[in-house]
């Protein structure tokens, strides 16, 4: 097995993109490659089929290397959930919420973990994907930094560093970076990629000949211009230019403090009349026909939120006057008349009065809910997932959202009254059935369906990014190294 770790400048460089890209060139080659990233921190989680979390980006990465994603693909997910630090998962499982230096006194216990897992692998695949996080080269990290620079020693890899143009400086990126790597992590290095260049590459010629008295070695591999039409998905949820998407009636996303799993947003993104707005004021709500409350890593912080911006109140007028409110996770939680944490598991400790818009009550409890489920609309069915702390159920008369099934069989999900819906499971949009009973129910006249199933949307644009990125960077010296 080679190993060849995807390093950055820093966070949101593109390492996520360029990760998945260079797994479905591999793909297509026939090659057999899988991603991994030892550390990940972020709330934007996949659940794997034997009811494991890990980030999405590494779910993504695995759709994009043709494989079905497992723990051992990230091994040990932070997310972050307020005054407590963040909740950590190791090997998919929550062991509980953690301070940043409680963390870091684990190291030597998590570095076993990593190791073991990165042993693991070396007989299922040629090739592994090593996707860093951050910068490799903060010096008052390196000690403890399990995710960058540690995996490819271990497994005597190389190494690829990718700079972002977009945000500025790309040659102090390279050069600062290149003048922190130790000589014998020079060694190692493949070369840079110079991601997100914007405008005409002619006025970027031979970037080459300026970094060589600087960085002399340091070789560019290319440039990448920025393609707005091949974003998959961002590592951490939305990027800023994501905030709205599309024409037509507005579909109101309310954006907590602790979002989480923003991505469920997405598959509305190719569907033509609606627009996708993320909202954070009520006065955003006035033309909205639907509203969505999605999932947060702190439903008690981000309901008082709610309370304290004017938008619970803004929520509970939308709801009585007809439009469509659905809360997601979280969001289906905040809807019910009452929520008790008195653990603490779900963030903050205490009772706190819901939105009453559905007659419900959520009980948080210290066992973590994660699983994969095949929602059912229409006679379609796909997968969706929940990860969730709490239960809920109805103090009063409601209807079945919609039918689940999962290994205890079919039963019902989800809370309708009305105008008002709740549902546990992301990636619940992802079904074109749904997208247009949600559209009808909520009277988006011009809404329209895209044609192609969001699955095969999602396969077709890693295949487009695995050849954009072969046909605008010189691939030659990873191939070499990966012996093709």
């Amino acid at each position: 097995m080679k190993a060849l770790s995807i390093l950055g400048c820093g966070s949101g460089a593109g390492k996520s993109w360029i990760t998945a890209a260079l797994g479905a060139w591999l793909h297509a080659q026939g090659v057999r490659v899988a991603p991994f990233k030892a550390q990940n921190m972020s709330n934007n989680a996949w659940v794997t089929l034997d009811g494991g979390e890990i980030g999405r980006a590494q779910a993504v990465q695995a759709e994009a290397c043709g494989l079905t994603p497992v723990v051992e693909m990230n091994p040990i997910l932070l997310k972050p959930s307020g005054a407590q630090g963040s909740q950590v998962i190791v090997l998919g499982q929550a062991t509980g919420h953690c301070p940043a230096l409680d963390y870091y006194r684990r190291f030597d216990e998590l570095w076993h973990v990593v190791r073991e897992v990165l042993d693991g692998w070396r007989e299922r695949c040629d090739v592994l994907l090593l996707e860093g996080a951050g910068s490799p080269v903060e010096l008052n990290l390196l000690q403890r930094d399990l995710v960058n620079l540690r995996p490819c020693h271990y497994l005597d890899g190389r190494w690829v560093f990718v700079g972002d143009i977009d945000r500025g400086g790309i040659f102090a990126q390279l050069v600062g970076a290149w003048s922190l790597f130790t000589a014998a992590d020079r060694a190692r290095s493949l070369g840079a990629i110079i991601n997100r260049f914007r405008g005409d590459l002619a006025l970027f010629e031979a970037p080459q000949r300026w970094l060589d008295p600087h960085a002399p070695g340091f070789q560019i591999l290319g440039t990448l211009p920025f393609n707005p039409q091949l974003r998959p998905e961002e590592e951490d949820g939305l990027a800023t230019i994501d905030e709205d998407i599309g024409e037509g009636e507005v579909m109101a996303w309310v954006r907590f403090p602790h979002v989480s799993n923003l991505t469920d947003c997405q598959p509305w993104w190719s569907d033509t009349g609606v627009a996708t707005r993320w909202v954070s004021s009520p006065r955003d709500l006035r033309d909205a026909r639907v509203i969505i409350l999605p999932g947060t890593k702190n439903t008690l912080a981000d309901l008082a939120w709610l309370r304290q911006t004017g938008l619970a109140d803004g929520i509970i007028a939308a709801a009585q006057r007809g439009v469509l409110v659905i809360g997601v996770c979280g969001g289906f939680q905040m809807l019910g008349t009452a929520l008790h944490d008195e653990l603490g598991v779900a963030g903050d400790v205490g009772s706190v009065r819901g939105l009453g818009l559905l007659p419900a009550e959520t009980h948080f409890a210290a066992s973590k809910v994660v699983r994969q489920v095949s929602a059912v609309c229409d006679y379609e069915d796909w997968t969706a997932y929940e990860i969730h702390m709490g239960l809920t159920h109805a103090t009063g008369l409601v209807e079945d959202l919609q039918t689940v099934i999962d290994d205890g069989g079919s039963r019902p999900e989800g809370m309708r009254l009305g105008n008002v819906w709740g549902t546990y499971l992301h990636g619940w949009f992802e079904s074109a059935a749904l997208r247009q009973k949600i559209a009808a129910a909520a009277g988006l006249r011009a809404h329209t369906a895209h044609a192609v199933s969001w699955a095969q949307q999602r396969r077709d644009l890693y295949a487009a990014m695995g050849e954009y990125l072969a046909t605008s960077v010189n691939l030659e010296p990873i191939k070499r190294y990966l012996g093709l």
